[in-house]
């Protein structure tokens, strides 16, 4: 070790004051860019890492010409008796701006691997932006911001081109250890340049060993809950590993639910106009809920998720009006825009979007930052009681299973007595056997909120069973709308028809009063509506009914061409007027229980079926005219 060490202590202090400032504005301007989605994003990028790119002494040049004596800023300086050149200040500026494209670019890319649903979820609960960043999105990409904290310290400590550029090589002012090797190597001192080298190379790997150290023993970054505005609350102990998703709700439970007071808005009442363009795609939906559960059903990218986006305001609109409870949160006529934090919105996202640092119990009152402590504990414990999770409040997500986590979404989303509640497939992640039991479940918690719900599902069992009301999208317009079983029995479009699971639709030709020919069933069929503007006709595949004999209406003879087995039912493929000939299509599918279709087996063939004119759906091609949804 030389025995001048004024440069190790000046490049310790230039390396911690640089990273710190490094620290600052590289996580300011990483937030700023993730979150821009401009055309000038990849420039704003490219000049802000342009010191990584650049020699340093090019770099040192560019902040002489910019802080130099002759500059307006070293003029204005030099007013004030300040010589900025030539001084520790200027390493501290040279070692800053040759950090900085590190730390801003590994927080840059921590920040965009952190789930937009998470940061979504937050602002739903009520939280701006700045606790959006501080509680969420810091705390999850903290191991990245650490680890360009570590990388900005050490290209800090070893900065040389930029330094001697604008500070200088003065002994014990700006002298630090990169340039002390580089003039000792000059004055042939080999042996002070390499304990210079071995000073730098040991305090780097070691801010780097301790970084990987850290990383590998420390728990999931995240602030204390009893920290700030998020004050604990009561935590009963943990179960035992049992799945509570399975456990239905207790009948204290479901009488707690019927009694417990209901929120602001419990009339329920939602209008909601909204356009919106997208590159490919066009939004334009009109809908109104009055209470109970609103059902959107359509296809995957009929706009289903972007309609709850906008509701919630997590979507930009240029246009339309947005009206809960006679309050509005969004028009723009009117130039009203409220922000997600302001619209008493809840929504449960299709992945749920828990967060994954925070507790059970944390997540639950992360929407009751404004409550008193005594209130959130309330409220998390009334509400994890009703969920069936008191016993995990002091579990992260990454510890329950899928039903629980639903149930803890759930729970959030209501926590903090929204207006209303937007459930965005929530039950789409689930199996088949835990599905319905949540459905159960859900029913129960739905019944004592009293708001408006909005229930988002591509499965139109799913739909019927939760929904009171239905409106089926396509292509981001409203196909239909009206009470589920107005949908179900009168579909009116081939796209609803499909919506809600109709199998059988072919094309029609009017041949005379109530009287079609459908030639790809190679029938001839008596209906009972009218048919003007009617294009198509469709039978649901569980009203095909199998007869006895040729006699009656519409009943014609009909051959096998196929059938596929499920556990509790058979679907036969099923060809009218005459046997298939090998590779045609078969013309018609039936639904039949499985000891039914045992008992056709055992029958030759042609057998006969009938299709009721009650049961046959006139249809028209596109979309029909929908009716206003009440």
């Amino acid at each position: 070790m030389p025995a001048d060490l004024s440069p190790l202590w000046i490049s310790l202090r230039t390396s911690v004051v640089s990273t710190a400032l490094a620290f600052v504005t590289g996580i300011a301007a990483a937030r700023l860019v993730s979150g821009y989605r401009g055309r000038a994003r990849g420039l704003l990028d490219g000049v802000l890492i342009l010191p990584l790119v650049l020699p340093p002494t090019v770099v040192g040049f560019f902040l002489l010409l910019l802080f130099g004596r002759r500059s307006w800023i070293g003029q204005i300086l030099a007013q004030a008796g300040i010589a900025l050149a030539f001084s520790w200040p200027a390493t501290v500026i040279a070692a800053a701006v040759v950090a900085f494209p590190l730390m801003y670019r590994t927080t840059l890319g921590a920040f965009e691997q952190v789930n937009p649903n998470l940061l979504d979820a937050a602002r739903t609960l009520g939280a701006g932006e700045w606790r959006t960043f501080r509680r969420v999105l810091l705390p999850l990409a903290w191991p990245g911001v650490m680890a360009g904290t570590v990388l900005a310290f050490a290209r800090a400590l070893g900065e040389f081109g930029a330094t001697l550029m604008l500070a200088g090589n003065i002994p014990g002012r700006t002298q630090t250890m990169p340039l002390a090797v580089f003039f000792a190597a000059e004055g042939g001192d080999n042996s002070r340049a390499v304990a210079w080298v071995a000073t730098m190379v040991a305090l780097s790997l070691g801010g780097i060993a301790a970084m990987n150290h850290w990383r590998a023993a420390g728990p999931l970054p995240g602030m204390p809950f009893g920290s700030g505005s998020d004050a604990s609350v009561a935590q009963e102990a943990p179960g035992q590993g049992a799945d509570l998703a399975a456990v239905p709700l207790a009948p204290a439970r479901r009488d707690a639910l019927a009694r417990r007071e209901q929120p602001p808005g419990a009339c329920g009442e939602l209008a909601a106009e909204i356009h919106k363009t997208l590159p490919g795609f066009q939004l334009s939906v009109r809908l109104e809920a009055r209470g109970g559960v609103l059902g959107l059903l359509g296809a995957s990218g009929s706009g289903k998720s972007l309609t709850l986006r906008s509701i919630c305001g997590l979507e930009t609109l240029r246009k339309g009006r947005i009206v809960l409870n006679g309050r509005v949160l969004f028009d723009s006529r009117e130039g009203i825009r409220l922000r997600p934090a302001e619209r008493r919105v809840g929504m449960v996202f299709q992945d749920y979007a828990l967060f994954p640092h925070l507790t059970v119990a944390q997540n639950i009152a992360f929407g009751l930052a404004h409550q008193p402590a005594e209130e959130r504990a309330r409220r998390v414990g009334e509400w994890a009681r009703l969920a069936g999770i008191a016993p995990l409040l002091d579990r992260r997500p990454a510890e329950l299973s899928g039903g629980q986590r639903q149930r803890v979404a759930l729970a959030r989303a209501l926590a903090m007595e929204p207006e209303a509640l937007l459930l965005d497939e929530p039950f789409s992640a689930l199996d088949t056997h835990l599905r319905h039991q949540l459905e159960e479940q859900m029913r129960q918690i739905l019944a004592g909120f009293g708001g408006v719900t909005i229930f988002v599902t591509h499965d139109r069992n799913e739909a019927y069973r939760m929904a009171d009301q239905l409106v089926a999208l396509a292509s981001g317009r409203v196909a239909a709308s009206g009470t589920r079983q107005e949908l179900f029995e009168r579909p009116g479009s081939v796209e609803v028809a499909r919506l809600t699971g109709c199998k059988n639709i072919a094309p029609l030709r009017v041949v005379g009063p109530g009287r079609i020919q459908v030639d790809d069933w190679n029938c001839r069929l008596r209906v009972a509506g009218p048919l003007i503007g009617m294009t198509h006709v469709g039978i649901r595949a569980h009203d095909v009914q199998f007869v006895d004999g040729p006699e009656g209406e519409n009943t014609f003879p009909c051959w096998l061409a196929g059938w596929l087995d499920s556990p509790f039912e058979t679907t036969l493929y099923l060809r009218l007027g005459q046997a298939p000939e090998p590779g045609d299509p078969p013309r018609l599918e039936a639904d039949m229980p499985r000891d039914a279709w045992a008992a056709l087996r055992a029958r030759s063939q042609p057998w006969h079926v009938r299709l009721e004119p009650g049961s046959l759906l006139l249809l028209v091609a596109g979309q029909q005219n929908p009716g206003e949804h009440s």
